[in-house]
């Protein structure tokens, strides 16, 4: 970007030929004018950046040197060692009517196309149905199978469901609490008296082995 504020634009070109010398000095002073010498042409002058439609100003005498330099279509170029111009050589430059036409189709070969031999991404014949078919046409049966077990499953389970939260269900199953409940409180209970039969029995015995002893002191 250095000195980009003193970039000019390009204008005309002017070439000129050995016979008006001055151009060269006349035209210097002019903003943006280019010149050039017919007999040592310069691309990056005639196109600028490689973009084509520069204005161009000839002089006669530099015109007239171009069929010495470049020849014409009748005669080679003298100072560019036999230079030719190029000539076209197609009289009708519709392309697309020139390949689709009978005589040219005709000795072109067929289109060629790509067979494709397998696919690119492989399968997981588990994850997809179409394959696992391919592999085991008895899938889409046995899937069918399982569905409908499933659903019986489930609608077997619905039902279970529903008659353990019906009220006789939750009555049944009060009745059954209750009757646990007072065979645990009878079996504490009984454990209870038994200890304490257990107990008196052994109070009763302790007293009769004192009575024992202070009946044996006695006698003495």
């Amino acid at each position: 970007m250095r000195n980009s504020r003193y970039v000019l634009r390009k204008g005309p070109l002017i070439i000129y030929g050995d016979e008006n010398n001055l151009v060269k000095r006349t035209a210097r002073n002019l903003p943006g004018v280019d010149t050039c010498n017919v007999h040592r042409l310069n691309l990056l002058q005639l196109a600028p950046g490689g973009h084509l439609g520069r204005f161009i100003i000839w002089t006669k005498d530099a015109f007239k040197a171009l069929n010495q330099i470049f020849g014409n279509y009748r005669a080679k170029g003298v100072e560019k060692g036999g230079y030719v111009l190029n000539r076209n050589l197609l009289t009708v430059a519709d392309l697309s009517r020139l390949i689709n036409s009978d005589q040219v189709q005709s000795k072109v070969r067929a289109i060629r196309k790509s067979v494709v031999a397998h696919d690119r991404q492989k399968r997981n014949p588990l994850q997809n149905r179409a394959l696992m078919h391919k592999l085991n046409p008895h899938d889409a049966i046995r899937r069918a199978a399982d569905l409908k077990l499933q659903k019986e499953r489930n609608s077997k389970r619905a039902e279970t469901l529903k008659a353990k939260r019906s009220p006789s269900a939750k009555k049944a199953k009060k009745d059954r609490k209750a009757k646990h409940t007072a065979l645990a409180n009878g079996l504490v209970k009984s454990y209870q008296d038994a200890l304490n039969v257990l107990q008196k029995e052994e109070d009763l015995g302790i007293m009769n082995k004192k009575e024992a002893e202070e009946s044996g002191s006695d006698d003495e």
